[in-house]
């Protein structure tokens, strides 16, 4: 949705400077509680905060979960650095507003902006020398952030669950705070839940129930407001090794802890790359099926779907993936959304050399190339139908839901290029280049240009590296230096293709080796159409419709869709309704509405699905679908 700017728009973020960490030293220590606030004010066109002015620097959060009435209700009392001016913006969207007092409790004048996309500016008048405001509030009925779930939507079925999902501008939805990525504050909270039921935080997190329903947190490293995240439900947890575990469901909890036996070696892997690991624990808890994405990287604590357990440890690369958000990301900010890549594609080169350091070179050439597939794919859909301008890596979303920039581009484009820099380079001078970033810019937000100018000064123009990187970052598609994947594995998968093509039988295909990844090339790659004789023979020989793995299941039903195999549409009518998560939902209903006969298909599943699906993924699809939520109908 587009809608024009308040007055409070179009102001500024932050980059914080001066409060990183030495690895030499190993500080893990709280350097970063001394250091000087030095303030940069760069544009940031997804908030109304006004960080030049006064900016937040520490939350305090006093608030109750009522399960019942769907509503979080309390206090956000924070602590404020002011340069100038006689008032502090805030961020929100849909929140009941009380009361606003100094800690003292003295009332404060208020007043609240024109509501647009970005919500509403909470602008508080607050007097000479003050340092500290108390805003007391509710939730409204439609926090996006919120999802509100029946026992009947979990694995246990038996009590209600809550998450929260703040990125990219959702937290102001549950929470009013200067919502940019460029503003970071450490927290301390209280939360009240009902007694039955445990509470998890982005933050120091309990091992066990409390009785009496009350539960403390610490996040005692500055993080931005999109990285608060908090998670109720009847959930137990299981430790991995002195600083790994997991929380779930009961009945996921042994599948979890199975499922990702190997976190711990993963965090051993990425300190041994690129630093220590400064959070203190990392954990992660599987969350519900209505999760919108694979993973969240919440600090200390991934959100994380269930659709990655597959009984074999098969998709654990995602929990490498988050891992390394832990520095690219979390660490290393990006300032503005404009900036995602600069979270996303330093993630995925990082992912990639975890797995590659445990699972091997074969397992990470299989997953570039199904990456760069994605990619690809990504590039051809936006050049026919969006703007152009959505497959450069530096972006304009101004005017639009930052969630627009959310793209492989970031993700595969921006790997891309950190790959074509480290084949420029070499592996040992580019690991060097990016420990010292990671070090350097510890705890601090990022532009693009910054990098850029780091990337001259400490690898580029020392080494006498020739790259065009304003072509790969502020120009359309992709360049032309583009280091394609390719895996030996996959060349084998596309030799079974062609054998089942000319005839030989699916049930002698040599694929009794074939990881989940083989799998989803061979799904990926076969002929355009087949027939009800053809998909039956590959159904029976290889159980696609009742795999228990969701990526393999899910690229068999963009096939089924494709070839009209109704066999498997009760297995896509189930998927689609329990499954939340975009990366499933979207090839799936873009396949459905290719025909007449797929959009009544996608209308009646969706009728049943929508209210399963968190807010972030109901845009998307009602968007896709032409969804009019006033009168349950979808106009194509």
């Amino acid at each position: 949705m587009r809608a024009s700017y308040s007055a409070f728009a179009f102001t500024g973020c932050i980059l914080f400077v001066g409060c990183g960490h030495s690895s030499e030293t190993n500080a893990i220590a709280d350097d970063h509680k001394n250091a000087t606030l030095q303030i940069t004010t760069i544009m940031d066109p997804h908030s109304h905060a006004r960080p030049q002015e006064a900016v937040i620097t520490h939350l305090d959060l006093d608030v109750t979960v009522d399960m019942v009435a769907h509503t979080i209700a309390g206090t956000a009392t924070y602590k404020l650095q002011r340069s100038s001016g006689d008032s502090v913006v805030f961020d929100t969207d849909g929140l009941l507003i009380e009361k606003v007092t100094l800690a003292d409790g003295a009332l404060l004048e208020y007043s609240l902006g024109d509501s647009t996309f970005l919500g509403r500016a909470l602008r508080v008048a607050v007097p000479a020398g003050a340092d500290q405001v108390v805003v007391s509030y509710r939730t409204g009925a439609n926090a996006r952030a919120l999802q509100w779930l029946s026992p009947e939507q979990t694995a246990d079925k038996t009590k209600p669950f809550l998450f929260t999902q703040g990125q990219a501008i959702l937290t102001r939805t549950w929470i009013p705070v200067q919502d940019s990525p460029g503003i970071r504050f450490t927290f301390n909270a209280k939360v009240k839940v009902p007694n039955d039921l445990m509470a998890l935080m982005s933050a120091e997190n309990p091992q066990a129930r409390s009785s009496d329903g009350v539960y403390s947190f610490k996040m005692d490293k500055p993080i931005p407001a999109y990285l608060i995240a908090l998670a109720v439900g009847d959930i137990a947890y299981q430790s991995i090794d002195e600083r790994c575990g997991v929380y779930a469901e009961q009945s996921m909890i042994n599948k979890a802890a199975w499922e990702f036996a190997d976190m711990g070696r993963m965090v051993t892997a990425a300190e041994e790359l690129y630093g220590p690991y400064r959070w203190g624990r990392y954990d992660v808890i599987v969350l519900p099926p209505s999760f919108p994405f694979g993973g969240m990287e919440n600090p200390m604590l991934t959100f994380a779907t269930p659709t990655i357990i597959a009984g074999d440890r098969s998709l654990t690369a995602l929990i490498a993936h988050e891992l390394a958000h832990s520095w690219s990301g979390n660490l290393v900010t990006n300032a503005n959304w404009n900036d995602f890549w600069l979270n996303e594609g330093f993630t995925v080169y990082f992912e990639h050399r975890i797995s590659e350091k445990l699972y091997g070179a074969d397992y990470s050439a299989m997953t570039g190339v199904l990456g760069h597939q994605d990619l690809m794919s990504t590039v051809m859909e936006i050049e026919s139908g969006k703007d152009p301008q959505d497959t450069r890596l530096k972006l304009d979303l101004a005017g639009r839901d930052p969630d627009d920039g959310m793209t492989d581009i970031a993700y595969e484009k921006g790997y891309g290029l950190l790959r074509l820099l480290e084949s420029k380079a070499g592996r040992e001078k580019f690991d060097t280049f990016l420990r010292g970033y990671f070090d350097k810019f510890a705890f601090q937000s990022m532009t693009t240009e910054r990098f850029v100018t780091y990337l001259n000064e400490q690898l580029l123009t020392p080494n006498k590296l020739q790259v065009d990187v304003d072509r790969w970052i502020y120009q359309t598609g992709i360049p032309d230096d583009d280091i394609v994947p390719v895996s030996d594995n996959f060349a084998k998968v596309e030799v079974e293709i062609a054998h089942w093509e000319k005839g030989t039988p699916a049930n002698q295909l040599a694929t009794k080796a074939w990881s989940t990844f083989e799998w989803m090339h061979f799904l990926r790659h076969l002929p355009g159409k087949l027939n009800e004789a053809r998909m039956d023979e590959l159904d029976n020989t290889f159980h696609f419709t009742a795999s228990g793995n969701s990526e393999i299941l899910a690229a068999w039903l963009e096939q089924c869709v494709s070839n009209d195999y109704s066999k498997s549409y009760e297995r896509l009518d189930g998927f689609l309704t329990t499954v939340g998560r975009r990366k499933f939902l979207i090839p799936l209903y873009d396949r459905l509405i290719a025909t007449e006969k797929g959009k009544a298909m996608a209308m009646n599943i969706y009728k049943v699905a929508r209210p399963n699906y968190h807010s972030v993924s109901v845009r998307t699809i009602d968007d896709m679908l032409g969804w009019s939520a006033q009168n349950g109908t979808i106009t194509l």
